[in-house]
């Protein structure tokens, strides 16, 4: 197995890197500019496996390409950013070249929301537009679309007027489509990007790529996403597999587990039982691996720039049964993991294109005003690893402070005793001690959900809401079934914290039975997949988790029952409480019509008045 020199690599213990901002005032996109604290990071455990082919994976970066930047461990693991990483491309690519083998880059979707690079646009801009620039700097071999290109149709148009077309037929939607007007005015379906791909490497083998979205529902009006099981039966398909090349190449963003894999992969297997078969998914934000038959593999690489996939394949001769030599990785990006894989060091690792990157990254971030402090966030708030409720529960500050504190500005309705109700899954990051920025506003809490509310609810009919939505309640009815229907919609809609908090669970529950020794391991990732070895390239001891409910309320108004007070809730729960609200009274039919919007703020700015209310 070619391991490209790195054999001689000794591992030298902790390397210590400066990074991280205590303040708003200066560079956030280089790493030199990162000064203090001063924080040790280890080094990755062993080299990587090359293989004749050899992919580096990216999948769900939601626009965290500014890297990692608080203090608090595990975000130095992942402190590199988007500008470090084009530079470790660029001498992992020259790695390649020197051995003789071939290094594909891949990207599996979800580009948009996330961080303030790609909601923070001005008025009259689009979401992920200038933080795709980027994106076109680095050489992918293959990108496929996410769920979260198509919530706003605009953000759909501009990936396919002005992002795929800069990847030469390479940005995959095989299943998703999005009207337009033809040049004659007519209105049309097309591809958002291309159907499928077909290409051949640095040296020479031929790929059949395909970029598949999962069974996503809540895509916006004049896209379309066709079921997966739909996609294998087209006319389209079954020619653009016809041909057997060296290697298929099935990027997507769907989970390598528990979804419609299988359906694309049994397709392929169906007319080529022999063919080697990568899958590169995406979707539940978890590290994970499996391997359908012994010619194939299929990864998964995290989220947010915290994973950054590798894969390596040994190949055969063509008509061979036998099992293929695959390898996989999960690499923390950062710049001592780039560096110890590279061979470099930090004076001589930055590439003027990699430089370059983080430059235009920080001219961005001044551009969104992203560096504007609301506050100082006294503590550290986090989603899962202090129990809810609890003052380390971001959950509990976010339902009992903040949203009661934002929805009361400028309303009229503010004296008026209310319940608010919003998923958990609408906080999607933890806040750390120190400065709380605009970028820090929209990496916790992205989603511009609206404020609804039902006015006049009796209180003892309103109070009944919450548990009945968390299925906790004394008169809960409802079956099973509905149960599984639920979370099968939610998860059709987008909702991946059910997977990925059972993720974070199955490892907290794994690293109880660690031994002593991981007791000098920092925190971090510690992956258990389905596939030979240990995945995780640095080891790390796994974080504490709670698990919270699916829904968070406020609480509850020291009123008598018979009080009719305001039920307010973001419109992303709206159905689901509506027939929740029906099934926990008998008094009034309630519909569309009771509901009207409660405050004009939306759920991306409540952490940013709050924390200029109460962090000052």
């Amino acid at each position: 197995m070619f391991v490209a020199g790195l054999t001689s690599l000794v591992l030298l213990g902790l390397i210590n890197v400066n990074f991280a901002c205590d303040d708003h005032s200066h560079d956030h996109g280089h790493h030199a500019r990162r000064a203090t604290p001063s924080v040790q990071l280890a080094p990755p455990s062993r080299p990587l496996e090359w293989g004749d082919i050899n992919i580096i994976h990216t999948t769900d970066t939601h626009g965290w390409l500014l890297g990692h930047q608080k203090a608090s461990f595990p975000e130095p693991n992942y402190s590199g950013d988007f500008g470090d990483f084009a530079s470790f491309v660029s001498h992992m690519k020259n790695i390649a070249h020197k051995g003789g083998v071939d290094l594909l880059l891949v990207d599996s979707g979800d580009l948009h929301d996330g961080t303030g690079l790609v909601d923070g646009f001005p008025q009259g801009g689009v979401d992920a537009h200038d933080a795709n620039e980027f994106f076109k700097m680095l050489p992918y071999d293959v990108l496929a679309i996410g769920n979260h290109e198509l919530y706003i149709y605009a953000n759909a148009l501009d990936m396919h007027k002005n992002f795929a077309p800069r990847f030469n037929g390479r940005y995959l939607s095989s299943n998703v489509n999005i009207t337009v007007a033809d040049k004659h005015g007519n209105l049309v379906d097309v591809p958002v990007g291309s159907r499928f791909a077909k290409f051949k490497t640095t040296h020479g083998r031929r790929v059949t790529a395909l970029g598949v979205l999962y069974d996503f529902t809540d895509n916006d009006r004049n896209t379309t996403v066709q079921k997966v099981e739909d996609m294998v039966k087209e006319r389209w398909f079954a020619e653009a597999i016809q041909e057997e090349p060296d290697l298929f190449l099935l990027a997507g963003h769907m989970p390598v587990a528990n979804d419609n894999w299988p359906a694309v992969f049994n397709a392929v297997r169906a007319v080529h039982p022999h063919t080697p078969i990568i899958i590169l998914g995406g979707h539940t934000h978890i590290r994970d691996c499996v391997q359908f038959d012994s010619r194939s593999m299929a990864l998964e690489s995290g989220r947010y720039l915290e994973t950054l996939g590798w894969m390596s394949m040994k190949l055969d001769k063509k008509g061979s049964t036998n099992d293929l030599q695959f390898s996989r990785r999960y690499l923390d990006p950062n710049r001592v993991t780039y560096e110890y894989h590279t061979q470099t060091s930090d004076m001589k690792f930055d590439t003027p294109q990699g430089s370059k990157i983080t430059r235009g990254l920080q001219t961005l971030s001044e551009k969104f005003n992203l560096s504007l402090k609301f506050g100082t966030a006294p503590r550290d708030l986090t989603l899962q690893q202090s129990p809810y409720p609890s003052d380390g529960s971001l959950l509990t500050e976010f339902i009992e402070k903040a949203v009661p504190t934002a929805l009361a500005v400028n309303n009229t309705r503010a004296n008026i005793p209310n319940i608010i109700i919003t998923n958990s899954g609408s906080q999607r990051f933890d806040i750390y001690t120190g400065a709380f920025t605009r970028n820090d506003q929209f990496t916790v809490s992205p989603f511009t959900d609206a404020f609804l509310f039902i006015p006049n609810v009796p209180l003892s009919a309103a109070s009944k809401v919450l548990p009945a939505l968390n299925d906790a309640g004394s008169n809960q009815r409802r079956t099973i079934e509905e149960l599984e229907k639920r979370e099968k919609e939610m998860y059709a809609r987008g909702e991946v914290e059910h997977r990925y908090r059972a993720w974070l669970e199955s490892m907290s529950k794994r690293g109880e039975a660690m031994d002593a020794k991981a007791e000098n391991l920092t925190l971090g990732y510690v992956t258990q997949d389905s596939c030979p070895g240990v995945g995780d390239d640095t080891l790390h001891k796994p974080l504490t988790f709670f698990n919270v409910p699916d829904f968070i309320g406020s609480k509850t108004p020291d009123v008598p029952d018979d009080t009719p007070i305001d039920l307010v809730f973001v419109d992303f729960i709206g159905s689901q409480l509506l027939e929740i609200l029906n099934s926990v009274q008998t008094d009034k039919q309630y519909t569309q019509s009771d509901v009207a919007q409660y405050s004009p703020i939306l759920a991306n700015a409540v952490w940013g008045i709050y924390a200029q209310a109460a962090w000052n």
